[in-house]
């Protein structure tokens, strides 16, 4: 999946540039000896260990004129994208992104209930590492062109810039009327398009690694016992994330293809049980601020060679449970299918309500406490980020989202400015 060029290819999730059929993966049959999830786990990881190998440095013969047609698919031919989607990773985004929102809801229900601290703690294992996985994994064609560059600027840079200011003002309307616009302090949940950005912008870097994945738990690690790191631009999430997004660049549709079998996923439940009751046991003993990556060992008051230790065990806890969740997506189209297009512009949107009910307390009201409520809020919190990945949303907040800024860029087919018509009519995706 190529990158989405990382602009807006990021916010309407088009698995731009890549040949991926609309196909379940193929699950090649050197591989379906492999049922147990660790094996799933640790042949994935070893993606991350192997150097893609060097061109022969002499060049192949040319095909025969009659040969080289059929050689070609049709989207080399016409020099556009094919334009397929998957549908396995349009639905893992969509289910994604409503555990995110999910997990927002429920963070201040945390202390009220262990059962919802446990259930609170299991789900961020793994929401944002599954969501930077597939972010890593269609950001593998990204190799820092003229286009891809104005693609990042304009569908990650502008928006985060944009999103910050109303955010502030919002912010300044509900709670502080004093608050001042700082741009390297992102506000909630904007510290992604910030990650996003740099991690993007280095992907050449870790495609010429020859072990990318080490590298990225090496930074993770020594961030975690560097408490100089600090909080401008969440350099400290940025870091302990990084680890995700590297292994999502070095995936393959057969690594996908693993955790599809029906083995896998009849594995997956013992696991996520087995996680959940870990989870109720270690509420009352371990900070669920682990699993935000926002502070440093010393900020989280253990030895630094704790710290690093953690930052290991939530890696692999992370892994695991990410296996298990893909393992339970479907691989067919169903109604939501098309809304994973949507999902950057849900987490984007959804941060105002979630807000608000945390300003206004309503988490006081006296249903809200009760086990029924919390499901009832749940739906409806489901029901609203389906509702921000839905074209029309798409349609309204598309200027603030995916801007044209031809009078930012050149506007010359080598960078690929100009206005959305334009890229239409040199074959271009507008997204």
């Amino acid at each position: 999946m190529a990158s989405h060029g990382p602009s807006r290819a990021a916010a309407r999730g088009e698995h731009e540039g890549t040949d991926i059929s609309t196909e379940p993966f193929p699950v090649p049959s050197r591989l379906c000896a492999y049922t147990d999830l660790t094996a799933i786990v640790l042949i994935m990881l070893q993606a991350g260990y192997t150097r893609t190998p060097l061109p022969s440095a002499r060049p192949a013969p040319l095909a025969s004129p009659v040969e080289r047609p059929s050689a070609l698919p049709a989207s080399a031919k016409t020099g556009r994208p094919s334009g397929r989607r998957d549908p396995f990773l349009d639905n893992a985004k969509y289910l994604t992104i409503v555990l995110v929102g999910a997990g927002h809801l429920w963070a201040p229900m945390q202390g009220d209930s262990r059962a919802a601290g446990a259930l609170y703690a299991t789900v961020y294992a793994f929401h944002m590492p599954a969501f930077i996985i597939i972010s890593g994994y269609l950001s593998r064609s990204y190799e820092g062109t003229p286009r891809q560059i104005v693609r990042l600027v304009t569908g990650v840079l502008v928006p985060y810039l944009a999103f910050q200011t109303v955010y502030t003002l919002f912010m300044r309307w509900l709670d502080d009327p004093q608050r001042e616009f700082h741009y390297q302090e992102p506000g909630f949940a904007l510290w992604f398009l910030v990650a996003l950005f740099v991690w993007r912008l280095t992907t050449p870097v870790w495609k010429n690694l020859r072990w990318p994945v080490p590298v990225a738990l090496a930074i993770a690690v020594g961030a975690s016992v560097t408490p100089s790191v600090g909080n401008d631009l969440d350099l400290m999430r940025i870091a302990q994330f990084l680890p995700f997004f590297v292994l999502g660049l070095q995936l393959r549709p057969e690594h996908f293809a693993l955790v599809q079998q029906r083995a896998a996923r009849r594995l997956a439940v013992p696991v996520v049980a087995c996680a959940l009751l870990l989870a109720y046991w270690a509420v009352p003993r371990m900070s669920s601020g682990w699993f935000l990556r926002e502070k440093s060992a010393e900020e989280m008051g253990v030895p630094a060679w704790v710290g690093a230790t953690m930052v290991l065990a939530v890696f692999g806890c992370g892994l695991v449970l990410t296996a298990c969740f893909l393992a339970w997506v479907p691989r067919r189209h169903l109604w939501f299918t098309t809304l994973g297009a949507g999902t950057l512009y849900a987490y984007l949107l959804h941060v105002y309500p979630i807000q608000l009910s945390r300003e206004l307390d309503w988490y006081s009201l006296d249903w809200v406490g009760h086990p029924a409520g919390r499901v009832a809020l749940t739906v409806l919190v489901a029901a609203m980020m389906t509702l921000l990945c839905t074209s029309p949303v798409r349609k309204l907040f598309r200027p603030l989202m995916e801007p044209d800024m031809p009078w930012f860029f050149r506007g010359d087919r080598r960078t690929g400015g100009g206005t959305h018509g334009e890229r239409q009519r040199r074959g271009r995706p507008a997204g």
